[in-house]
């Protein structure tokens, strides 16, 4: 029997044109290779490969669910593991098992030596940095920060000051609707010359990727970016 294959699918990062054409051509040649299709969400991950592939019968495939249920799939993933299926994981945008779901099954098919083919896409982690004009030798990310602002605060400080010692970028997220509040907190809580960059709308028409110290946005109209898809950095190297 043939070793399984495990196509790790990278998917938009905004919806509109502009964010599609960021996807490469090849990602339908490991669609078609497919069987099963690990998703974290089932109906836009059908929606994707609809616009990447318009003749995919979603039928002749088997589908699994993972969001907030990854180690829940881990048997049925670990069975098609075994039969020598060629298998796609895919998370609602960017690259799965980056600071999205698909680690979980990643680590599995790494213990049972299946073949697994990591696919070029975009991921916003990367491209932020990529943009940013920071330290891209050495990085941190961080993910979520602490929800309340003075935990928040406190968190915002150890990471300026990890970056002030180590001379690391240090990378996190928030949610979309949060995103001002922690606008505020990174200002209030970092020295003023802290280098700080907002990336929203990566690959999107609307995409803006801005870096200046604290002294400066302090100097502006505080920026809104009320629930749009940002990634924000730190260097005070």
């Amino acid at each position: 029997m043939s070793k399984a294959t495990i196509y790790l699918i990278p998917t938009f990062l905004q919806e509109d044109e502009a964010a599609q054409k960021v996807i490469p051509a090849y990602l339908v040649d490991a669609v078609k290779a497919c069987s099963v299709f690990f998703v974290e969400n089932e109906k836009t991950a059908r929606r994707f490969l609809k616009k990447v592939w318009k003749e995919l019968v979603i039928d002749d495939y088997k589908w699994y669910a993972i969001h907030k249920a990854e180690q829940d799939a881990l048997p049925a993933f670990i069975s098609h593991i075994k039969k020598g299926d060629t298998i796609g994981i895919i998370s609602e945008a960017g690259c799965p098992g980056v600071a999205d779901p698909g680690q979980i099954l990643i680590e599995a098919a790494q213990q049972h030596n299946a073949i697994i083919k990591p696919l070029v896409g975009p991921s916003a982690i990367l491209l932020a940095l990529m943009a940013s004009g920071m330290n891209g030798q050495t990085f941190q990310f961080s993910g979520y920060l602490p929800i309340d602002s003075s935990e928040r605060k406190k968190a915002i400080k150890e990471l300026e000051d990890y970056s002030f010692k180590k001379k690391c970028t240090q990378i996190f997220i928030e949610t979309p609707y949060r995103n001002n509040q922690l606008i505020a907190d990174v200002l209030a809580a970092c020295k003023n010359e802290t280098k700080f960059c907002i990336a929203v709308d990566i690959t999107a028409a609307t995409e803006t990727i801005r870096t200046k110290t604290i002294a400066a946005w302090k100097k502006e109209q505080a920026p809104d970016f009320h629930k749009r898809p940002a990634i924000f950095l730190l260097y005070a190297g």
